[in-house]
């Protein structure tokens, strides 16, 4: 706890996400609307008393679908990063422990993936399969887990010679054993640090492929929130605020909680961010 005071990067950025899991959990109880009931009497209803955040060109309340909405990307977000983290310390321990023949393959398909703009290999898996929360998240899996597969590979062939882990070999140990209780956890810091700040990216790519119109499209989510509102910017810009300032500050937490579990795991790399 006191190192978590002394880190404000990683204060900031528990707060902010505390804020948004309880937004999300209790959205039901927090929204002042149904996220969903059209009302055309009150289309494009500056914020009010009732309308905190006014309403959109359907009449529904901004406020009520900016909270439902967190839902969706926390659940993107999570659902991305964790299919990312399986596949990536799957291939990532296979090519690393195994080694020979199997690491060239493997990395030499991660290479490949990496080759394309991660964007652009989104847009087209989505344009391939079509629109939607289970292909949007499918799309982000398949451009997420090289990174991860990378981090486990480096940190497998750092560990798998040191002589704890022969040591275990040499009691009998299995492979799986010897990889599940000695080399993993090796990799689990990088890892935490890296899927924290992954969840920013996976939030934000989100956004935009449901911006652009291959993503959710039929529940509340800010990327859709902000495409249906630039038709209106001029006349009602709170259309646009209020979901970009959501999208602003969730990739900010997830950022500085990034940033902070690195200063905590690794203090050297605060240190010279210090002297700079």
């Amino acid at each position: 706890m006191k190192c978590g005071i002394k880190n404000r990067s990683l204060l900031a950025g528990i707060i902010i996400l505390s804020f948004l899991t309880f937004i999300a959990l209790f959205a039901a109880w927090l929204a002042p609307h149904d996220p969903e009931a059209i009302n055309l009497d009150l289309r494009l209803t500056p914020p009010n008393s009732e309308y905190p955040f006014g309403t959109d060109h359907l009449g529904r309340c901004v406020l009520s679908r900016v909270l439902f909405a967190s839902r969706i990307s926390l659940m993107i977000g999570i659902s991305v990063v964790t299919l990312s983290l399986f596949a990536g310390i799957v291939i990532g321990t296979t090519a690393g422990y195994i080694g020979g023949l199997a690491d060239e393959v493997l990395m030499r398909f991660v290479d490949g993936v990496l080759a394309f703009p991660s964007m652009f290999l989104a847009l087209a898996i989505v344009g391939l399969f079509g629109g939607g929360l289970a292909n949007m998240v499918l799309a982000l899996v398949l451009i997420e887990w090289t990174g991860y597969a990378r981090v486990v590979r480096a940190s497998v062939l750092t560990v798998k010679s040191r002589e704890f882990v022969t040591a275990a070999k040499g009691f009998g140990g299995s492979d799986l054993y010897v990889i599940v209780r000695h080399v993993l956890p090796h990799a689990s810091s990088p890892l935490l640090v890296m899927g924290t700040l992954g969840m920013g990216y996976v939030i934000l790519a989100s956004a935009g492929l449901s911006f652009l119109g291959f993503g959710v499209q039929t529940l509340p989510e800010w990327g859709s929130m902000l495409n249906e509102g630039r038709y209106f910017f001029s006349t009602a810009p709170y259309l646009m605020i209020f979901p970009g300032i959501s999208i602003m500050l969730t990739v900010l937490g997830f950022n500085f909680l990034g940033d902070g579990l690195r200063d905590l795991f690794d203090p050297k790399s605060k240190q010279k961010k210090d002297s700079l």
